[in-house]
């Protein structure tokens, strides 16, 4: 990836056996492509700069467009996630990292792909439906959002009889991706003996698991 499709990668269907069943769409030609994937850019900056229009109504669009595009030879589908990851955060979303967009669309791939095909079939028409994709992409927002919030509460829950420096010491494991005795004590200011009883606390709860051994021990995330 990093340099426009030379090749036509129309998105097909496929059986079992590999064997294809025909285009699903047609994305643009390889000539097309740098002209469009500029207008594209640009309509986005200028929206975002105009305000009309919600910033999740852009990025829909930005996305679904750059989809019916498909500017790269191949991993246009992760990318196009990637870059609502990027344009989300932009717009001040900034729970999105904490839950994965990529694991809905994957559970929902038959609506994906429903709602891709019904809004890219009209966009270079003169009757664009927007609506099935805006749909889509919304929905998986909201079940995104619902999934971090249940998530919350269940670390709420868990964490809720815990004593304070036992959650500074999770919340520096979540941070660094792992956490010693010795970074516990210099970042709470906590005896390296009370740590280290904090620690064998959260592991006999199931909270951290223990890794390594002697000076080597570090403690992660259960």
């Amino acid at each position: 990836m990093g340099d426009w499709k030379t090749l036509a990668n129309n998105v097909e269907a496929f059986d079992e056996n590999g064997a294809s069943l025909g285009v699903v769409f047609a994305t643009a030609s390889p000539f097309d492509t740098p002209g469009r994937m500029a207008e594209l850019v640009a309509w986005q900056q200028a929206q975002e700069k105009d305000g009309t229009f919600h910033p999740l109504l852009i990025i829909a669009a930005f996305v679904v467009v750059f989809l019916e595009i498909h500017p790269f030879q191949d991993g246009n589908g992760r990318l196009s996630r990637a870059l609502t990851t990027l344009l989300l955060l932009r717009a001040g979303y900034a729970y999105v990292p904490y839950s994965s967009l990529e694991s809905i669309v994957e559970q929902n791939k038959e609506a994906y792909y429903l709602a891709l095909r019904r809004t890219q079939g009209t966009i270079r028409t003169d009757r664009q439906d927007w609506n099935p994709w805006i749909e889509f992409f919304l929905r998986s927002l909201q079940r995104q959002k619902q999934r971090l919030e249940r998530k919350m509460d269940r670390e709420r829950f868990l964490l809720g009889d815990l004593p304070e420096l036992s959650v500074s010491i999770l919340e520096l494991a979540r941070e660094r991706g792992r956490v010693t005795v010795m970074n516990a004590a210099k970042a709470t200011g906590a005896s390296r003996n009370t740590v280290k009883d904090h620690l064998r606390a959260l592991t006999d709860g199931g909270h951290l698991t223990l890794h390594g051994a002697g000076r080597g021990t570090w403690y992660g995330l259960s």
